[in-house]
């Protein structure tokens, strides 16, 4: 069959048209760079480093992006951005090193300077003012320590507290405590740290047969020069907490209990204290490891790393209690990434996907996040490979999406 001149003229134009639209679907937008803390190899004594992925703005698949740095340090465990997105830190356990790295628009990471502690970092982060660095490192002793930020800088210690039991709790002065997360309210007025009594075990994620004291949740309020002031008493935290998140209306807090698979919930009282959620406490997976919310105030992320899943709840905004998302209720309330997760994050930009840290699995599981109902699927050929036994994860925007604000 023959084409007229007219008709070739229309089939190739709609093939170049077809062409054309192929490629625009196809078009990859970085919405953020996501950092992911690693071993270089298997061995104890490796040295660790900052891996860095872009974002796809549409399908939230990861990508390689700026080259792999060096994280300073042996076994990085934790990491923080200031609130500009300007400046990353890095927790090193196997030197004990915080390590600072300038933040290039493109992701690229630059090494600025480093401070040797003198116990074991266990946790970090950075308050919403850019002010302080806050570094918790244990155990004996489990200590708090706020270093004051000039510019991304490292400086000095202004505080440092010694985690003890005291007051109604004194009976409880001899257990050695084993610090594991931390977090900032959003307001800059207090800091709240979680530890465990070391005698507590894993009782294998099948019921609370620990003999252990009770773990605990200690709070500080920042005075002027960063003084860290701490609370009437500490609060109970199930038996082994393993990580702590405050909403960003600084009216609730919640905790992830390892041994008794539990999520925790308190409110925050006016004066920084601490009180339980009726309704609480509430179920998570086997070992729950690690906790975020998302910038909306909306849904927390709980990783359970013995199961290998990640537990979407929707919070209630007046009561602050979490519930299990509705759309993940028909698969036990969770979502399976690889093997053993132990930290989550959420893509700053838009809030829209969420990632897991792998340790076992030696990779990045990406979901991608309804932001009606809090309900998690999977992002396009995730899991993401990494280096091995990743341990931390963390998100910066890319662009002009940093400007971009999320309301809770």
């Amino acid at each position: 069959m023959k084409f007229s001149k007219l008709s070739q003229l229309l089939l190739v134009s709609s093939i170049g048209l077809l062409v054309a639209t192929v490629f625009s679907a196809c078009a990859i937008t970085t919405i953020d760079y996501i950092f992911v803390a690693c071993s270089a190899g298997s061995g104890t004594s490796s040295a660790g480093e900052i891996q860095t992925y872009a974002v796809d703005s549409q399908s939230g698949a990861l990508r390689t992006g700026a080259p792999t740095v060096a994280s300073g340090g042996v076994n990085p465990i934790s990491m923080a951005v200031t609130s500009d997105y300007a400046n990353l830190y890095v927790a090193n356990t196997g030197n004990s090193s915080i390590v600072h790295f300038a933040i290039a628009l493109n992701g690229v990471l630059t090494s600025k300077d480093t401070i040797t502690i003198t116990g074991t970092p266990v946790s970090i982060a950075v308050n919403q003012a850019n002010t302080y660095l806050y570094v918790l490192s244990g155990p004996s002793p489990a200590v708090l320590t706020a270093y004051s930020l000039s510019s991304g800088t490292i400086g000095s210690a202004v505080s440092t507290k010694t985690l003890s039991l005291y007051g109604t709790y004194a009976a409880y002065s001899s257990d050695v405590l084993v610090p594991t997360g931390i977090s900032v309210l959003a307001n800059n007025a207090a800091v709240y740290v979680t530890a465990y009594d070391q005698s507590a075990y894993n009782p294998g994620g099948g019921g609370t047969t620990s003999t252990a004291n009770p773990g605990w949740v200690f709070g500080y309020t920042v005075g002027s020069g960063g003084v860290l002031t701490a609370l009437a008493n500490p609060i109970e935290a199930g038996i082994k907490p393993t990580a702590i998140a405050t909403d960003p209306t600084n009216r609730f807090a919640y905790v992830t209990d390892y041994a008794s698979n539990q999520l925790i919930g308190y409110a925050i009282m006016s004066s920084s204290t601490l009180d339980f959620l009726p309704s609480g406490p509430f179920r998570t997976g086997d070992e729950p490891s690690a906790i975020t919310i998302d910038p909306r105030g909306k849904f927390i992320y709980v990783t359970n790393s013995l199961d290998s899943t990640v537990s979407p709840y929707d919070i209630d905004l007046t009561t602050g209690a979490p519930s299990v998302t509705v759309n993940a209720t028909a698969t036990g309330g969770s979502n399976s990434t690889d093997t053993q997760p132990v930290a989550v994050t959420i893509d700053p930009a838009l809030g829209r996907f969420v990632y897991t840290a792998n340790f076992l699995g030696n990779s990045v599981s990406g979901f991608r996040l309804d932001s009606t109902s809090g309900s998690l699927s999977l992002t396009q050929a995730t899991p993401y490979p990494t280096g091995a036994k990743p341990t931390a994860v963390i998100g910066v925007p890319h662009g002009n999406y940093s400007t971009q604000a999320v309301s809770p």
